[in-house]
């Protein structure tokens, strides 16, 4: 234990005068006596809010000095406990002739010993006493406990002898960290001397590297806990992956194998280089602030960095809007690129304190004093799995090496030695625009982002070094970017190198049951290189303040020849970027049973080269998302649209007619009904070619049984849910006699069953009955599997049809599933397309996602006079886009520009947020 030391703090005495205050308790103990503590604590108090004020304040005129304004609350908080110490042993306990047991000293530890405060953190306090204590000792420490509690302060404390103290952290790594970072407050300076000699002859000494295991393992599980990733939308500023207990645990690491007293100590010690440690004061600082302001704007110890308060931190801090950028998006950029850096420098240390320590260990053995030769390979040396420059010029002398380094780490396969990924790190400013337009440095920059083995992680480590964002200055700009919405769950650049980390495990065959038609199409893709550089370049134009899709074609166009790609590979990467949205949107927002939906589709894709590069590009594209993003339901729809594209596009043709494909259907469904197959003909010629084209052979078998039993019981109203393993949701097939507002009065009754409708098909038959079939998940995007569950659906659709509940203020009292969706701003919008469909005006209204939306929206639509035909609903985080196939009530398209402007008016009525009031007379 190095004797820590707090900062010293500018303009103390405007934080609080320690010597007026104890002058003032001193007058009222003078005056009143016992009596006087409640003035004592009033003045305590008064003390205690007047330097948090000012605190705040110095806070708000420098919004970024995080180690000054933590400092100033440790500073505020040893004052107040001096004062309160001298109170005690002073006024209400005084001892003449102190014994040798009627010692103690105040200890500051955990943050505070650091003197790392934010607002409303735990005061952590350890009292030492030299053997057992004695009564005077309690009376203190209890006494000054009663006097903290009832400021109103969260104290963590302990009472330990010397002994006790030294036996619980050989036995304990909390405690042994604690007493690591302890800081003498106030008390007997010889007591914590004692302590910390025998800390480290005791408990130190010989235990090194256990703690940096323990360490380790512990600074593992957190990660684990916390998501095991930099990049989460909602990051912990305390505990998350790089955040500032990775920090600290760098520094406990460092203090307790060198015994060093401060982080800037570990520069000497050779761990840090003096501009790796000006790194970690400029990111703890940072994030210090940030956990102060979030302190501050909640009232509370709070280390979550959730959206609403990311807008708020980035207001505090001043950052501001940029084209193409809001300021949270701004802040949220700078705090992930100070993660970021927390992380190479974690990297850098750790490697350099195992090489170090692997040296001092000893070998014993048989193997005592042999050591694998290091090898030469192309000028490198390979030590112990290791890529190793020869010499600290080495890339100076030729930084095209700084490509070269990864292209071969992940070629072999290799790690790169720590000291060279901070020569990497510090030489990465070498990359100019002769190095960027080097013929062998992009012929290597491909070869490793083509790489056969692992080009994710080798990006990754280029990535950490800056040396990617240098040699490719349009990814530098999205280097950390996020986007401010619960869509995204990584930065820009980490879920660009996710996705390549994807396409190099689809092309190695090993997601080939998440992924198999992608993996059975990427060996016939004329151009793996070109598919790559679609995927590095897709959102590459993110940020920009324009359509990042068309801004990306433009660089594409641009870097391509530069990396050597030639004018047909450019043309496709160009190409792939600019509709790289295209497959996705189309399956999740239109009817792929409607012809024109291929039609269209097929018109812009043109080729079967361009399809495959597409599917698998989108494939990665949604996976690289987040976790959660990729399911089965997607997969189908994506499967679908791929098959239907690429028989128009290997034919050139419609496969079959309209006529040709409901006698197939036909066909295919008396197959499945077996001995019942005379439904097709019975039942089956109630339903239009529209209902057999729409729905698949299994739906449609299950339909006409349905609908049999229901008529032979003498039912009017059947519902049947079903698992559909296939598309990762419950069907739940609804007839029933057909009437107005049927579809709105459905769709909210399995919304208050607790379902999500994420397609809808809606048909009438001749006889008046509606074949309705929901497609419906849980609010994790699970199908319903549970009979309880299916019970409550039928519940939920049957109290609506029959009008025994009230929907609008029912719907509107259940929670949104992501209350945190509040922190956005989704302006509701509406768009027509009449060119979608033959049949059908296509309507898509986007909004923020609730569960009241898809019932109000349908009310919208029956009010209107329109027969909705499908609906198709895809969630985005925290927006909804909700797409409806309808026609008037003649069955025509809606084409006037007046009833056109009507129904969008409806529809941002019914989409608005309305209070509760408002709903409850709906």
């Amino acid at each position: 234990m190095a004797p820590t030391r707090a900062p010293r703090v500018p303009g103390q005495r405007a934080i609080i005068d320690r010597r007026a205050l104890a002058e003032e308790i001193a007058a009222l103990h003078a005056a009143e006596g016992a009596a006087a503590r409640p003035a004592i604590l009033a003045a305590l108090r008064a003390a205690l809010d007047h330097g948090r004020a000012e605190l705040a304040q110095r806070l708000a005129a420098a919004p970024s000095a995080g180690h000054e304004v933590t400092a100033g609350y440790a500073f505020l908080i040893d004052q107040l406990l001096r004062v309160i110490h001298d109170h005690v042993t002073t006024h209400l306990y005084p001892v003449p002739n102190r014994t040798q047991a009627e010692r103690l000293a105040i200890l500051a530890v955990g943050g505070y010993g650091r003197a790392e405060m934010a607002p409303h953190s735990d005061i952590d306090v350890a009292f030492i006493t030299p053997h057992r204590r004695a009564p005077w000792c309690e009376q203190v420490i209890e006494t000054m406990l009663y006097l903290l509690w009832d400021l109103g302060l969260k104290v963590g404390h302990s009472s330990r002898t010397i002994g006790d103290a030294l036996r619980m952290a050989r036995e304990d790594l909390t405690i042994r960290t604690a007493l690591l970072e302890s800081r003498m407050v106030w008390g007997e300076q010889a007591l914590f001397e004692e302590l910390r000699a025998r800390f480290w002859n005791e408990v130190a000494r010989g235990s090194e590297r256990q703690f940096l295991s323990e360490k380790l393992a512990e600074r593992e599980a957190r990660h684990k806990r916390m998501g095991d990733s930099r990049y989460v939308v909602e990051p912990n500023v305390k505990e998350g992956k790089g955040a500032l207990r990775d920090l600290q645990t760098l520094y406990w690491i460092g203090k307790y194998i060198h015994r060093v007293e401060n982080a800037a100590a570990l520069v000497d010690v050779g761990l840090l280089t003096a501009s790796e440690y000006r790194s970690f004061r400029r990111a703890e600082g940072f994030l210090l602030a940030v956990r102060c302001h979030m302190h501050i704007i909640t009232g509370r110890a709070e280390d979550r960095l959730t959206f609403d308060l990311q807008r708020a931190v980035a207001e505090r801090m001043q950052f501001a809007e940029r084209p193409g950028k809001s300021a949270v998006e701004r802040f949220m950029q700078y705090y992930f690129l100070q993660v970021k850096r927390v992380g190479s420098l974690t990297g850098v240390f750790l490697a350099h304190l195992e090489e170090e320590m692997a040296k001092k260990r000893a070998r014993t053995g048989f193997f005592a004093g042999w050591t694998q030769r290091p090898r030469r390979f192309k000028g490198y040396i390979v030590e112990g799995g290791r890529l190793r420059a020869p010499g600290d010029d080495w890339f100076r002398a030729d930084p095209v090496r700084l490509i070269e380094l990864f292209q071969l780490a992940e070629a072999e396969g290799l790690e790169i030695h720590p000291e060279t990924m901070r020569q990497a790190g510090r030489d990465a400013r070498l990359i100019d625009g002769a190095v960027r337009r080097d013929r062998r440095a992009n012929a290597l920059f491909l070869e490793l982002l083509a790489g056969r083995r692992d080009p994710e992680t080798a990006l990754r480590w280029m990535n950490e070094a800056g040396v990617f964002g240098r040699f490719v200055p349009d990814f530098g700009r999205v280097n950390a970017q996020m986007q401010f919405d619960m869509y995204h769950h990584y930065t820009v650049d980490e879920h660009t190198i996710r996705a390549i980390g994807l396409l190099s495990q689809i092309e190695r065959g090993l997601l080939g049951s998440d992924h198999p038609r992608a993996t059975r199409e990427i060996g016939k893709v004329a151009s793996r290189r070109a598919l790559y550089v679609a995927v590095l370049l897709h959102d590459i134009a993110k940020g920009r303040g324009g359509d990042h899709s068309v801004l990306g074609a433009e660089v594409a166009q641009r870097l391509c020849p530069r990396f050597g790609l030639s004018e047909k590979e450019t043309d496709l990467v160009a190409w792939l970027v600019l509709r790289h949205l295209l497959m996705s949107r189309t399956a999740q927002k239109r009817d792929l049973t409607d012809p024109k939906t291929i039609e269209d589709f097929v018109a812009e894709v043109q080729s079967l080269e361009r399809l495959r590069n597409l599917a698998i590009l989108t494939a990665v594209d949604i996976r690289a998302v987040g976790p959660g993003t990729w399911n089965s339901w997607k997969a189908q729809l994506l499967g679908e649209l791929y098959d239907a594209a690429e028989e128009r596009l290997r034919l050139g043709h419609k496969g079959t007619g309209r006529a040709q494909r409901v006698a197939a259907k036909k066909e295919a469904a008396a197959r499945l009904l077996g001995e019942k197959a005379d439904l097709v003909e019975s039942a089956g010629a109630l339903l239009g070619d529209a209902y057999w084209i729409a729905e698949p052979e299994e739906v449609i078998a299950s339909n006409l049984a349905q609908y049999a039993a229901a008529r032979a019981a003498g039912e009017a109203l059947s519902i049947h849910c079903e698992v559909d393993e296939a598309r990762g949701a419950t069907r739940v097939s609804v007839i029933a006699l057909d009437h107005p507002g049927l579809f709105y009065r459905m769709a909210g009754g399995i919304h208050l069953a607790g379902g999500n409708i994420i397609d809808a098909r809606i048909h009438t038959a001749k006889n008046g009955y509606a074949f309705d079939n929901f497609l419906v998940q849980d609010h994790a995007a699970q199908p319903f599997r549970e009979p309880a569950q299916m019970a409550r659906i039928d519940k939920g659709i049957r109290d609506a049809l029959l009008a025994k509940v009230e929907l609008v203020p029912r719907l509107a009292a259940r929670p949104l599933a992501h209350s945190r969706a509040r922190a956005f701003d989704v302006a509701p919008r509406v768009g027509f397309d009449n060119d979608a469909s033959n049949h059908f005006t296509v309507i898509e209204v986007t909004a923020r996602d609730r569960p009241a939306l898809l019932n109000r929206l349908a009310y919208a639509l029956f009010k209107a006079n329109l027969i909705v035909q499908s609906a198709h609903i895809t969630a985005y985080g925290e927006a909804a886009a909700d797409t409806f196939y309808v026609t008037d009530l003649t069955g025509a398209k809606i084409k006037g520009t007046q009833r056109l402007a009507e129904i969008e008016a409806a529809l941002l009525e019914a989409a608005r947020e309305q209070p509760q009031r408002e709903l409850a007379q709906a």
